[in-house]
């Protein structure tokens, strides 16, 4: 029970930073190209994330085809839900600039969309303790480090859009507890999963994470991009692939 509430707290710990940068993109006014390279930098982290930690991690546990099965599997999931949320208003819910003003009646896919974002981050994040009882720092840490222009990003666009903060923050607040449910999730159902199953999971996390940072992250980065943003990702890179290297 100990363990399954501490996959909760990593899991509340890491969603909680979507909150914090949304405190930031909300109440101060941040020049588009500090977003560009604040996003920049989150989706270098999470690039090397997802190549060394759970691709890697996916493999050492089932094998090459359960790791392509689940990352080529949770990167249709993703973009089949990605375009019913698009549908509904949802396309634009990480952009920092007038591109959410469109979207203003569409309160609820936006939210499901940066829910969307967010679950299978936090289900790896569960699962990581299921092996030696012992969380992930790298997953946590890029987790956290890129939900911050995540969070600062969205809410800049959604105060653009016109919305309150009630709305925002109650988003962001929402999506914290469930990130923490989510890693709860990840530890207590797939404790008993086989090594194959838990490899197809947590590569379709993997792949899951990988078109989003496609879809919405760097989008964002290269909207206002200048010379350096090439650089500040590969830094982002650099930094959780040492982290790993740490670990």
């Amino acid at each position: 029970m100990s363990e399954l509430l501490a996959a909760g707290g990593w899991g509340l710990l890491a969603g909680s930073a979507l909150l914090l940068g949304a405190l930031a993109g909300y109440l101060v006014r941040v020049p588009p190209k500090v977003v560009a390279s604040v996003m920049a930098f989150g989706a270098g982290v999470l690039l090397s994330a997802v190549s060394f930690d759970l691709i890697d991690e996916a493999y050492q546990l089932g094998g090459a085809a359960p790791t392509v099965f689940g990352a080529a599997g949770g990167a249709v999931v993703f973009t089949v839900a990605n375009l019913v949320l698009a549908a509904q208003g949802a396309r634009h819910r990480k952009r920092s600039g007038a591109q959410q003003a469109g979207d203003s009646g569409s309160g609820t896919a936006i939210a499901l969309g940066a829910l969307l974002d967010g679950v299978p981050e936090s289900i790896v994040i569960g699962t990581s303790l299921l092996s030696g009882g012992s969380v992930s720092v790298t997953m946590i840490a890029a987790v956290f480090i890129s939900n911050v222009p995540e969070g600062l990003s969205s809410a800049a666009g959604m105060r653009r859009a016109g919305r309150g903060p009630g709305y925002v923050f109650g988003v962001w607040a929402s999506i914290a507890v469930i990130s923490g449910l989510a890693a709860m999730f990840g530890y207590g159902v797939l404790g008993d999963a086989s090594p194959t199953v838990l490899a197809v999971i947590i590569a379709s996390a993997g792949g899951a994470i990988l078109a989003m940072i496609a879809d919405t992250m760097i989008p964002e980065a290269f909207d206002d991009a200048h010379l350096l943003i090439g650089i500040i990702t590969v830094a982002g890179f650099l930094t959780a692939y040492g982290l790993s290297q740490w670990e």
